[in-house]
């Protein structure tokens, strides 16, 4: 999964080490659905694929999450629906794991607890439907921010 822009064009954090290390097809590829399908840009919470190229991953879908605005802005259903439209994507595409950055809590701002809560309870939630994923893998850069997921996961996931 790539924390991408509305763009699509690339930008720093994860989506520039993924456009880095994927060679041109990503860009390219993402040109193309910027032309064809999102020419004002890719909406907040929606999710496109793209080859992986050189890439370890046979595929990179590329997720668009909000800005984080105080959280009254509809902020945790707009990333709730980015978790969600990635994990329908890959599915429908017969993947069978996924691997997913902390979505929008780099230059985005969202706090970081707040969006661990979303992302656990969406992947938790899509997983209990009828899914053929068999692994998710949430992935943080930072000790803190891995810390902060292991407490939140053992709060929502002992739920389960």
């Amino acid at each position: 999964m790539n924390a991408a822009n509305p763009s699509l064009m690339g930008g720093g954090g994860v989506d520039g080490a993924i456009r880095m290390k994927g060679g041109p097809r990503i860009n390219e590829e993402c040109r193309r659905i910027r032309e064809t399908m999102w020419p004002s840009g890719l909406l907040t919470g929606s999710a496109v694929i793209t080859s992986g190229d050189d890439l370890k991953a046979r595929q990179v879908i590329h997720t668009v999450g909000p800005i984080w605005r105080g959280g009254d802005h509809g902020e945790p259903d707009i990333l709730a629906e980015a978790y969600e439209n990635s994990l329908r994507l890959a599915a429908s595409r017969g993947l069978k794991t996924v691997a997913f950055p902390s979505i929008s809590t780099g230059a985005y701002g969202y706090p970081i607890e707040d969006a661990a809560k979303v992302a656990l309870r969406a992947v938790r939630d899509f997983l209990l439907q009828t899914s053929t994923l068999e692994e998710v893998t949430l992935v943080q850069y930072a000790r803190r921010d891995h810390e902060a997921h292991k407490r939140v996961a053992k709060k929502i996931l002992r739920r389960s």
